[in-house]
């Protein structure tokens, strides 16, 4: 992505990187990431936070074409994770007059990412101001959005939220592709288990006249921003995005696969919306997105060491970890000679809030019988009501 002007005085200055393969040592980025950076051209400077280590050399030749010989009088940190505070050091050494501004959690990180750097800081708190002449930045703490130390800046002349890691995608900005799918796939992984906090700045950010939203990932949101308001406000507030089931399998000799399969063949038949996935094979973040997505979630899993399949248990990790909760669930379970899966998962599932358990808990012995058939029916039947 090259520098792009923004309003008459902000500039992007970001780098998409395409040469990561995994997001926080975990997460597929097959259309790589964007790492968002912004300057603010006023009577003084501000730079809008850095970029990863990956992508310093990158960032500072767009960050001078932008500052044409001036220098920056501000670097605001929003957010000290690597993926954009990386650079702080380099920079530093670079423009060594720049304030440092960040909030007082922020600077506890920075000896800890930084222990040889040692500078001065300009502490912010909740309502502080900072004039760049035309431009004055209001500060507003977001801790747990995701992380203690985070803050946004709202700029009240260009009615810009600059907006941390809220409201991120992932994928490169040249990628084209549909901004809630990998939004949503990032805000379950990355922010989910934080919906009240979300809810806490949401509710902060009603009160301001935004009309552009400029995240630290994914693409700048200038159109229709109720749409990406609503979004975020049906995602931290744990409710159904949409009608439908999600159907998460694990599957040893293709048995359970079956079953799924035919137990998503009489939902459609209904009318209902299914999604179905292997969870030995499909992306497990891509899963658990779908699982905070519909209103119904199947999960089938066989019997393994008297207890659950480990990639079903470790999908029920991922929900109980993002506070998963008002929905619907139903339990399939195989298992040779002693079928557990089903009870065990259940006893998982029992921690989360305002779940409830449809009947009838299928149970199948090595393949499928008539009688599995006909509770498949019957299955389906109560997923309906």
């Amino acid at each position: 992505m090259t520098v792009q002007k923004l309003t008459d005085n902000i500039f992007y200055i970001g780098v998409d990187d395409k040469t990561l393969d995994l997001f926080e040592g975990q997460y597929v980025i097959p259309n790589g990431v964007s790492y968002n950076s912004y300057v603010i051209m006023d009577e003084k400077v501000a730079v809008m936070d850095t970029v990863d280590i990956r992508a310093t050399e990158t960032w500072f030749e767009n960050l001078a074409t932008v500052l044409n010989d001036r220098l920056p009088d501000y670097l605001i940190v929003s957010h000290m994770e690597p993926d954009h505070a990386g650079s702080i050091q380099k920079f530093v050494e670079k423009y060594p007059e720049t304030k440092i501004v960040m909030t007082g959690a922020a600077q506890k990180m920075l000896g800890q990412f930084f222990p040889e750097l040692n500078i001065p800081v300009q502490v912010v708190g909740e309502g502080a101001t900072l004039a760049l002449g035309r431009h004055t930045l209001h500060f507003i703490l977001a801790p747990m959005v995701h992380w203690p130390e985070v803050m946004m800046t709202y700029d009240a002349t260009d009615k810009v939220l600059f907006s941390a890691d809220a409201f991120g995608k992932f994928g490169a900005l040249d990628t084209n592709e549909d901004w809630a799918c990998e939004a949503r796939r990032y805000y379950f992984n990355i922010v989910g288990k934080y919906g009240p906090q979300v809810q806490a700045v949401l509710k902060k950010a009603s009160a301001l006249d935004i009309q552009k939203i400029f995240p630290l990932h994914g693409p700048m949101l200038t159109d229709n921003l109720a749409y990406y308001l609503e979004k975020y406000n049906i995602w931290s507030s744990y409710q159904p995005e949409d009608k439908g089931v999600f159907i998460a399998y694990v599957s040893i000799y293709g048995n359970t696969k079956k079953a799924c399969e035919l137990l998503k063949t009489k939902l459609e038949q209904k009318g209902v919306k299914v999604a179905i996935s292997d969870l030995a094979r499909d992306d497990m973040a891509e899963c658990l997105e779908d699982a905070f997505r519909y209103d119904r979630l199947v999960l089938a899993s066989p019997t393994y060491d008297t207890g659950i399949f480990p990639t079903m248990e470790t999908f029920i990790v991922h929900l109980k970890s993002k506070n998963y909760q008002n929905r619907m669930i139903a339990l399939i379970e195989n298992g040779s000679w002693a079928p557990q899966a089903a009870k065990k998962m259940r006893t998982e599932l029992e921690a989360l809030k305002n779940i409830a358990f449809v009947e009838p808990v299928i149970t199948i012995k090595s393949a499928m019988t008539k009688e599995n058939e006909s509770q498949m029916t019957d299955l389906a039947d109560q997923l309906c009501k």
